[in-house]
């Protein structure tokens, strides 16, 4: 292969962040690698009028944050793609695929910025465009007016009591802690309560099949960051969901070498949860992750997704 590897991600900051991230390690140990980047604007990037992520996902006619990048990879544009893995649809795009997840991985967990759930007033206004933290948030607090919003992370940490009065946001601890912009006042929300999106705090690297940089990079990554992600991706994909889904899931390792695994699929009121958790060989985390799906299903997560699903 060439000794130049072209490397595309979205515009944000937080984007050209976590490229330099997994880079910074890559460029000590292949010296001779000419890394260059790239900058692929999405339909979540551009569009900011458009309320929902769905609704520009079918616009896009794909995934808001990954649509073009992926035609990028595919069309030679660029070798790799660097992603933030809980945006990725659990389906990549034929003739791709992601290599072994790279570690460590980031602060997996949700962050309530600019109050604590027990200070906020009845009625608070909290800003959030996700519908996975609306459902959990509500199942905590059913009092809450949650506001929807979008855009990258500095605009909506500025939209607390700003024009839109909003009282707290929702952000992930893992863009905060990237971009050290973790405010004054906030709440870490326990995972075990409120679990986060599939892949969240993790990067995935996309590569085109075969290519020269897949055989590049193929002793990259970190095997127990990666089953724990996959164990994630295999629940959301076995229920049909992607980001607008309110489908939550957390793995990691513990100390008996098990992979741990729990997931939550939460009503989009907050009214209605169900919950499933397990643990098995780290080996085989599409199994674990399978498993809990079916746990989640039988206990009704199917009637939930239906309902949100509806026209």
């Amino acid at each position: 292969m060439s000794n130049v590897v072209t490397i595309g991600s979205r515009a944000s900051k937080l984007a050209r962040t976590q490229v330099t991230e997994w880079l910074t390690p890559l460029a000590a140990r292949f010296p001779d690698v000419r890394f260059k980047r790239e900058i692929i604007l999405e339909g979540g990037d551009q569009d900011r009028i458009t309320p929902t992520l769905a609704e520009v996902a079918k616009t896009a006619g794909g995934s808001a944050f990954s649509t073009n990048q992926e035609a990028a990879l595919v069309t030679g544009r660029v070798d790799v793609i660097v992603h933030s893995l809980k945006d990725l649809p659990t389906s990549v795009r034929e003739g791709t695929a992601l290599l072994t997840t790279p570690g460590p991985r980031e602060d997996v967990r949700d962050v309530l910025c600019g109050a604590t759930l027990e200070e906020l007033p009845e009625r608070a206004r909290v800003g959030t465009g996700a519908p996975r933290r609306v459902a959990q948030l509500l199942a905590l607090r059913p009092d809450l007016e949650v506001v929807p919003i979008r855009g990258n992370v500095p605009g909506r940490i500025a939209r607390i009591r700003g024009r839109d009065r909003l009282d707290a946001v929702v952000l992930a601890a893992a863009g905060l802690n990237r971009l050290g912009m973790m405010t004054e006042v906030h709440q870490v929300l326990d995972p075990a309560v409120f679990p986060p999106s599939p892949g969240q705090g993790a990067l995935g690297i996309q590569v085109s099949v075969d290519s020269g940089a897949a055989r590049l990079l193929a002793g990259t990554g970190d095997v127990q960051v990666d089953a724990c992600v996959r164990a994630e991706r295999a629940v959301l994909a076995e229920l049909h969901g992607g980001c607008s889904v309110p489908v939550g899931a957390w793995g990691r390792i513990r100390e008996d070498g098990l992979l741990h695994l729990s997931a939550a699929v939460t009503s989009l009121d907050g009214s209605r949860q169900v919950t499933a958790d397990g643990a098995g060989p780290a080996e085989n985390p599409e199994k674990l992750g399978s498993c809990l799906a079916g746990e989640l299903l039988a206990q009704g997560a199917a009637d939930i997704l239906a309902q949100i699903r509806k026209p």
